[in-house]
């Protein structure tokens, strides 16, 4: 009995099963408590903070925290982001040491709350639109957030394995990744913007002038910051800073699930990484799906800065 126990936790997290719903890939856990999430209770102070996944979520939840707790960093660290901010559809119920439902923290979260999800807008939970929720959206360039997306697949065991780097190209082109088609979602959100209360930002322009798009957000939230407190949230929001924070660079959470060694959870925040990982041809490729698949949007990212 005493070898079961030892077996280490590594072991007994298998690789996901991923399910289908309206033809978007989630795991098989979510799927498990999906009409639970779906009669999700949002209330009229709610603010949600969606995202595309890699596309910069733990860095506008830090801003956002900051914003709404005046800069107080000492606040901002009262708990990990993932804590902090329920992550409305993540569930995961094995091993019992992980367990984590952001149903349940999300419920038992006393009003205003701050919510996360990368649930594209088919999915989301219908009270949110009803409520008129405040809703902050951040779309970051289909090539980097790719690179970034393969590189978190190879460092998270709660994700699929992602096989090669052509493979996962192929499955991120063809929207079979968990929570779907990049595509669809960046396109769905730009969509729900002109009919609900949505800031609609993007990765680079945070890159590039980080001051401009925190009060742009401050401004959203109602939220009046002094000259100071802005350039403290500025510094302390930075790559640089970030990366160094366990409250924000997920080294606290899941020992065992997410593997640092084999690429860390903060990697480079950079714009234009894609140039490294994508081949000549790989990049003509997806250069000509991509026109074809954005043709319907007026839609436009900076791949580069």
């Amino acid at each position: 009995m005493n070898k079961m126990k030892d077996l280490s936790l590594e072991e007994t997290m298998i690789q996901p099963v991923l399910f289908e719903l309206d033809g978007v890939l989630l795991t098989q856990p979510i799927a498990s408590i999906w009409d639970q999430v779906w009669k999700f209770k949002a209330k009229p102070d709610d603010v949600l903070i969606a995202t595309y996944a890699k596309a910069g979520t733990t860095w506008t939840q830090e801003i956002v925290d900051m914003i709404q707790h005046n800069g107080d960093t000492e606040k901002c660290k009262r708990e990990s982001t993932y804590k902090r901010h329920p992550f409305l559809e993540w569930f995961l119920a094995e091993p019992p040491s992980a367990r984590y439902s952001g149903l349940e923290l999300a419920e038992a979260m006393p009003s205003p709350r701050t919510i996360k999800t990368h649930l594209p807008t088919q999915l989301l939970p219908p009270s949110f639109w009803e409520q008129n929720c405040k809703i902050i959206y951040v779309a970051r360039n289909a090539k980097d957030n790719l690179v970034s997306y393969y590189h978190f697949h190879r460092m998270n065991k709660g994700l699929p394995d992602p096989g090669t780097w052509e493979e996962f190209v192929e499955k991120f082109m063809t929207g079979k990744v968990l929570w779907g088609s990049w595509y669809d979602h960046v396109k769905g959100w730009w969509k729900a913007k002109d009919k609900h209360r949505i800031l609609y930002l993007f990765y680079e322009d945070m890159k590039e002038n980080p001051k401009r798009e925190i009060q742009k957000i401050a401004k959203f939230l109602e939220k009046d910051l002094s000259q100071e407190v802005l350039n403290k949230i500025v510094h302390n929001t930075s790559f640089e800073v970030m990366k160094e924070n366990p409250m924000a660079n997920y080294t606290k959470d899941f020992q065992g699930i997410m593997d640092h060694s084999i690429s860390p959870f903060m990697r480079k925040g950079t714009v234009a990484d894609w140039k490294n990982h994508f081949t000549v041809a790989q990049n003509e490729k997806f250069d000509e799906d991509y026109k074809k698949k954005m043709s319907d949007t007026s839609l436009v990212f900076r791949m580069e800065l």
